[in-house]
């Protein structure tokens, strides 16, 4: 009980209970950092998390994998962006348990647990289709993943890369995000941003890209 109160004594709600129940009380017990317990209290109000659910999520480290710049933002209440919330690493579960891993592969991996993929990303996330097909000039294109965020109004391009992440990545997908725009987006949503899932990250690749809708991502197997 003493450990109840250090931990929910400052949360201004009355009762506790209207909003959490004891079950999901206990989960957040485990959790030491003050910060990342509001990150899940704010999540399991938020999403109408399970106690299941919410241990889930708590095991799966998801507050640690958010990037520091995020944290900060949800620390001084700030603003955040709909890129603000794809977990460093992403998780993606090798249920095949596959030793040798494709583009192809990986594709496969991600839409056989589609929904715990979504949540790697953040809140709001849809799938529209994967191999979508756009014609550039005499020839056509496809989109390894295209998505729909419902809460930013905005379409998300997904390319996948079993490699070290390269400048001629960079400069794919924000082709194929200015097609989505240019030909697909309405004026009514926000500009298409880019996600590029990668083997090894490269921060200098990112660091001196000019559009700032473009995030890449190193995955991890589970």
């Amino acid at each position: 009980m003493r450990q109840f109160y250090l931990v929910f004594r400052d949360r201004k709600v009355s009762p506790l209970g209207t909003q959490l129940s004891w079950s999901h009380c206990r989960s957040l017990l485990s959790v030491k950092d003050y910060d990342e317990i509001n990150y899940y209290i704010n999540l399991t109000i938020n999403q109408n998390l399970s106690k299941r659910e919410l241990e889930f999520r708590i095991k799966s480290k998801e507050y640690e994998r958010l990037d520091d710049e995020t944290k900060n933002k949800l620390i001084n209440l700030e603003q955040v962006a709909v890129l603000d919330f794809v977990k460093k690493p992403i998780c993606i579960k090798n249920s095949n348990n596959y030793e040798e891993i494709s583009e192809k592969v990986l594709k496969k991996l991600i839409l056989e647990d589609i929904d715990d993929f979504l949540l790697e990303l953040g809140d709001g996330f849809c799938y529209i289709k994967n191999e979508y097909k756009i014609r550039l000039g005499d020839r056509y294109n496809y989109i390894d993943l295209l998505l729909y965020n419902i809460k930013y109004k905005c379409y998300a391009v997904v390319e996948l890369k079993v490699t070290e992440l390269k400048s001629e990545h960079i400069g794919q997908i924000e082709k194929y995000m200015n097609y989505i725009d240019m030909n697909i987006k309405t004026i009514e949503e926000d500009k298409t941003i880019g996600i590029i899932i990668c083997k090894q990250d490269n921060e200098y690749v990112v660091k001196y890209c000019s559009d700032d809708r473009i995030i890449s991502r190193e995955y991890k197997l589970t």
